[in-house]
């Protein structure tokens, strides 16, 4: 079976099941490695930006290296089961269902105007404070986050499959999950997580721009606004603290018609990001359905477009 189809397969199966709690899903394996690697390397070097490097290289390569001796190793024992391990690895870097799901209840709290519950669903998928949030702040910070995981849930995952198979896919999870554990500007970790913000940032450089087409596109088959996504997201994607986020997040604001950015709360810190895209309009509760089902059909063109490339590279 090809790599393209074990991709499509993944696919399909992520959309279908989504993440099933129960079972040990890979990414909570490899933070228990990344904590496990850096308290180790906490105690023996007393550098801890070099630490930060060490520990970034030995929880990557770790990762590339099981889950490829374990297709291995189930191949040799019989070929299918080569196959069901490549494509269940594969399946488990993917959150289009689970990026919906998590988002979808935050909808569905400001639809029966319970501003409350939709905070508390919020403050499952975000950092920052969500505590005092009103219903535009709520869904600035649902958008926000359906566009940036677009690359790094989809988009990327993807691209890093088609490019490596399961093996690239999970590292590019490991290096997407130590950012997530690590790459914070406090003083626990500024200079240990310096090394996985920066191996993240390069991972999604690309990815994250080859998101500006996809998600114009997909906004032109959404109804949304294409032309103004491409038009915001090379007019604001760069203003973005992050060099990959910005991206995303913009186009998604030209698409929708909305100003994402501004001022959000950490820990009770302010943190005032720079405002992306046109206020249009206000933002509303059903903006969370239109980025939805853009998220939705970027990521078949992503799918799409990958797998055309792969054949022709075979070709």
């Amino acid at each position: 079976m090809s790599l393209t189809i074990q991709i499509a397969i993944a696919f399909i199966a992520d959309l279908l099941l989504g993440d099933p709690k129960g079972y040990p899903h890979p990414v909570k394996i490899i933070a228990r490695l990344a904590y496990g690697t850096e308290k180790l390397s906490r105690r023996i070097l007393s550098n801890q930006k070099l630490a930060g490097i060490i520990t970034t290289i030995i929880v990557l390569v770790t990762s590339f290296l099981m889950v490829w001796l374990m297709i291995l190793g189930f191949s040799y024992i019989h070929p299918s089961l080569g196959l069901v391990a490549s494509i269940f690895f594969i399946y488990t870097t993917l959150s289009v269902r689970s990026l919906f799901d998590e988002s979808r209840p935050i909808f569905q709290h400001l639809r029966k105007n319970n501003i409350n519950k939709a905070r508390e669903s919020l403050s499952r998928i975000v950092g920052r404070d969500t505590t005092h949030l009103e219903e535009d702040q709520i869904v600035r910070a649902t958008v926000e986050t359906v566009a940036e995981s677009t690359v790094d849930g989809i988009i990327a995952p993807l691209f890093f499959a088609v490019l490596g198979g399961a093996p690239l896919a999970i590292a590019y999870k490991a290096i997407n999950t130590m950012d997530s554990l690590f790459g914070y500007k406090n003083e626990t970790y500024r200079d240990f997580g310096w090394a996985p913000a920066r191996f993240d940032d390069l991972a999604n450089w690309l990815p994250a721009r080859l998101s500006m087409p996809i998600i114009a596109l997909g906004a032109i088959l959404s109804g949304l606004n294409g032309k103004k996504a491409w038009a915001i997201a090379r007019r604001d994607g760069r203003k973005h603290p992050s060099p990959n986020s910005g991206i995303p997040e913009a186009a998604m604001a030209g698409a929708l018609g909305v100003q994402l950015g501004g001022i959000s709360y950490y820990s009770g810190i302010e943190n005032k990001k720079p405002l992306l895209g046109d206020p249009d309009q206000k933002l509303q509760f059903p903006n969370i359905v239109q980025s939805q089902k853009l998220m939705f059909v970027s990521a078949f063109l992503a799918l799409v477009v990958f797998l055309i490339y792969d054949n022709f590279q075979i070709i």
